[in-house]
C-alpha cells in the first residue's frame, strides 16, 4: 500500500515507552552481581546467616530480580528473621513481581518496626503510583520522605510521581534532590535525562544519559531512553548501538524489541517489524506507541482486519487520536469497508481544520454511497489547501449548570476547564480567562495549566497574557505542542520574527518535528531562502512520503525559483495528481509546462484554474 512513512513520522518522538526503574537501582550492575556472589557463598557456608540473606534481597532488589529477592526474604524468616523487620522488603518483591494488591496485603499484615516504616511506605507509594492512584501515592511518599528525608533513590521515585501528576517543576527538584544526594545514583541521572529532553529538547538530554552510564554502564533504562532519543535525532547507528547494549543487559526486553520494530517500519521493511513486535510476547500490547505501530505494519502487509482491531483498541483509549482513525479508516476502505472508512473518519472531517488526506478519502467512501453533494464538498474543502481553526473546546454543554459547578469546584479540572470552554463558546472570554489564572496559579509548576491559561487568553484576544502563559509552559515543557502555541500566538500578535525564532528553536531541540521543519520551510519561503526552504520540506517528505500536497507544492516552488524547472515540473505533477480541483495547482503547473515549451497543455490547465475560481 506505500503508506507507511505516512504514518511512521511521529512514531519515535514518543518511543521511549518509559520504564518504571527499581528502588535503590543507583549502583553499576557489576557491582551488585559481584556482591550477590559472594553473599550466596557465604550463606552456602553458612545455611543460618540471617544479616547475608538480607543483605542478599537488598541486592536483588537494587538488581531488579523480584523472584530473588522474595527467596531471600524467605530464606531469612525460615532462618528466624523478623517478620516485622522484613515485611516491608518482602512486598517490595511482591510488587517488582507485579503482585501490587499482594504488597499492599503484606504490608498491612502485621507489625513493622519503626526503622522499616519509611520503606514500607515507599513501596506503598510505587504500588499506588503503579495503580494510577496518585492521591494514596502522594500521601504514602510524603510519610517515607519523612522517615528518610535523604535517600536519594526514595526521591527519584518522588520525581516519577510528581511527573505522573503533571509537576513538572516539581519532578525537577525532586530528581535535582536525589543527584545532589548522590551523584552516582545512576537512576536519578537516567530520569533527569528524560525530564531534560522534555524540558529542553533531545539534544540537550544526550549528555546526561551519558552521565547516567558512565554512573552505570548496565542501566538498562538509560541505554533504551538514550536509543530512543538517538532515534529521534536520526542517529540510527549510534541507537542500534544503544539497543545491542540494552540486549545484553536484559536480552528478550519488550521495549528493546519494540524499539528494534520502529526502526524496520522506517526502512519499510514490514516483516521484520511483525516479527520483532511479535516476540514482545503480549507484554507491552496495551501501550499506545505498540499499538499504533502493530496497526501500521499490519497495514502495510495486507492484514486489514488486524490493523482495524489494533486501530479500534487505542482509539478506545484516545479516542481523539486521529493518527489511529486515519488508520482505521485506511484499513476499513482497503478491506472493502466504506461506511465504515466515513465513520472512523467523521471526527476528523467535521471539523473546519480536517486535513486533505482525511478528506479525499471521505469523499471517495461518500461516492461509494452515489452521496455525490457529500462527496464534492469533502473535494471542495480538500482542495482548499485552507484550515480554518477548529473550535478550541466542545460546545455540548448545559452552560448554567456546568458554570454553577465551576464556581463551586474552581480547583477541580474535570470541572473546570469544561466550564472555560464553555465560557468562551458564549462569549465569556474574561470569565474563562479568570477560572483558568485561578488553575493555574494553584498549578504553578504544572505545564498545562499554563497552557489552558493561554489558551483560554489567545481565544479572549488577549495575546500578551497568551505569550506570557506559554512562555511559562515552554519553561516547564519546550516539546511541539507548548512551542507551536507560543509561535502561533507571536505571530498573531504582529511578532512574526518571534514566531519564527521560536519555530527554529524547536527545529534545533527537537529535530524530529514535523511540524516544526513544516513551519520552518514555510518561513524560509516567505524570505526567499529557496535552499533552507527544501532542506526542510525535504526533510519531511522523507518522513511522511508524497502525500502532502502544500509540502510538494511548496518545494516545486522552491526548485522553480532556484532555475531547476525539471525538479520541480515533477513535484508539481505530483501534487496535481492528488489535487486535481486545486486552482493555484493549476497555475504552478501551468507556467512550468509553458516555460519546457508545452503551451497547449498549458493554456488548458489555465483555462480549468479560471473555471474553478469563478
Amino acid at each position: 500500500m506505500g503508506l507507511g512513512r505516512f504514518w511512521i513520522g511521529a512514531l519515535l518522538v514518543a518511543a521511549t515507552l518509559a520504564g518504571c526503574g527499581e528502588a535503590g537501582s543507583d549502583a553499576p550492575r557489576a557491582a551488585l552481581a559481584e556482591r550477590r556472589a559472594e553473599l550466596q557463598d557465604a550463606i552456602a557456608d553458612n545455611p543460618q546467616a540471617i544479616a547475608e540473606r538480607v543483605e542478599l534481597a537488598r541486592v536483588a532488589i537494587r538488581m531488579g530480580d523480584g523472584v530473588g529477592a522474595e527467596a531471600a526474604v524467605n530464606g531469612a524468616l525460615a532462618a528466624g528473621g523478623n517478620a516485622a523487620a522484613l515485611r516491608p522488603l518482602l512486598a517490595r518483591a511482591f510488587a517488582m513481581q507485579g503482585e501490587g494488591q499482594r504488597a499492599l496485603e503484606t504490608i498491612d499484615g502485621g507489625a513493622i518496626i519503626p526503622e522499616m516504616i519509611g520503606e514500607a511506605a515507599w513501596v506503598a507509594g510505587d504500588v499506588h503510583l503503579s495503580n494510577g492512584d496518585l492521591v494514596a501515592a502522594r500521601d504514602a511518599y510524603d510519610r517515607a520522605v519523612r522517615e528518610m528525608p535523604r535517600n536519594s533513590p526514595l526521591w527519584v521515585d518522588v520525581a516519577r510521581f510528581r511527573d505522573a501528576s503533571a509537576d513538572t517543576a516539581g519532578a525537577r527538584d525532586a530528581v535535582d534532590y536525589a543527584i545532589e544526594l548522590d551523584k552516582g545514583n545512576s537512576a536519578a541521572l537516567a530520569y533527569k535525562a528524560n525530564l531534560i529532553r522534555t524540558e529542553d529538547g533531545l539534544k540537550a538530554a544526550l549528555p546526561w544519559y551519558d552521565q547516567a552510564l558512565a554512573a552505570d554502564p548496565d542501566n538498562a533504562d538509560a541505554l533504551i531512553d538514550q536509543a530512543a532519543t538517538l532515534g529521534d535525532l536520526g542517529r540510527y547507528r549510534d541507537m542500534l548501538v544503544a539497543l545491542r547494549r540494552a540486549a545484553t543487559v536484559v536480552p528478550g526486553n519488550p521495549r528493546i524489541y519494540y524499539l528494534q520494530a520502529v526502526l524496520a517500519a522506517r526502512a519499510d521493511n514490514y516483516r521484520l517489524a511483525r516479527s520483532l513486535l511479535q516476540r514482545t510476547r503480549g507484554a507491552i500490547d496495551d501501550l499506545p506507541g505498540f499499538m499504533l505501530l502493530s496497526a501500521v505494519v499490519e497495514l502495510e502487509l495486507g492484514g486489514e482486519a488486524v490493523a482495524a482491531t489494533w486501530a479500534d483498541r487505542l482509539l478506545v483509549e484516545q479516542p481523539n487520536n486521529f493518527t489511529a482513525r486515519r488508520i482505521l479508516a485506511a484499513a476499513n476502505w482497503a478491506d472493502g469497508d466504506a461506511d465504515g472508512a466515513i465513520e472512523a473518519l467523521l471526527p476528523i472531517v467535521d471539523r473546519p481544520d480536517a486535513d486533505s488526506w482525511s478528506l479525499l478519502l471521505a469523499a471517495r467512501a461518500a461516492s461509494e454511497f452515489d452521496r455525490r453533494s457529500e462527496a464534492a464538498d469533502y473535494l471542495a474543502r480538500a482542495a482548499t489547501l485552507a484550515r480554518g481553526e477548529a473550535p478550541p473546546f466542545a460546545a455540548d454543554y448545559d452552560y448554567g449548570v456546568l458554570s454553577q459547578a465551576a464556581d463551586a469546584q474552581p480547583l477541580n479540572p474535570g470541572i473546570a476547564i469544561p466550564a472555560i470552554g464553555a465560557d468562551i463558546l458564549r462569549g465569556n472570554g474574561e470569565r474563562g480567562v479568570a477560572r483558568a489564572a485561578r488553575l493555574r496559579d494553584a498549578n504553578r509548576g504544572v505545564a498545562d495549566a499554563h497552557i489552558l491559561l493561554g489558551d483560554a487568553a489567545l481565544a479572549s484576544g488577549r495575546f500578551d497574557l497568551a505569550i506570557q502563559a506559554y512562555r511559562t509552559a515552554r519553561d516547564l515543557d519546550a516539546s511541539e505542542r507548548t512551542t507551536l502555541r507560543l509561535a502561533n500566538a507571536l505571530f498573531r500578535a504582529g511578532d512574526a520574527a518571534g514566531s519564527g525564532a521560536a519555530i527554529l528553536a524547536l527545529r534545533d531541540t527537537q529535530p524530529s518535528s514535523i511540524a516544526a521543519d513544516r513551519l520552518a520551510g514555510h518561513l524560509a519561503m516567505d524570505l526567499a531562502h529557496w535552499d533552507e526552504a527544501i532542506g526542510h520540506f525535504e526533510r519531511v517528505r522523507r518522513r511522511i512520503g508524497d502525500r502532502d500536497v502544500v509540502v510538494l507544492r511548496e518545494l516545486a516552488r522552491a526548485w522553480a525559483a532556484k532555475g531547476d524547472d525539471v525538479r520541480a515540473l515533477a513535484l508539481i505533477d505530483r501534487a496535481y495528481r492528488l489535487q486535481p480541483l486545486n486552482a493555484a495547482i493549476m497555475r504552478i503547473y501551468a507556467d512550468l509546462l509553458a516555460k519546457r515549451g508545452n503551451a497547449q497543455a498549458a493554456a488548458d490547465l489555465r483555462d480549468k484554474a479560471a473555471q474553478i475560481g469563478r
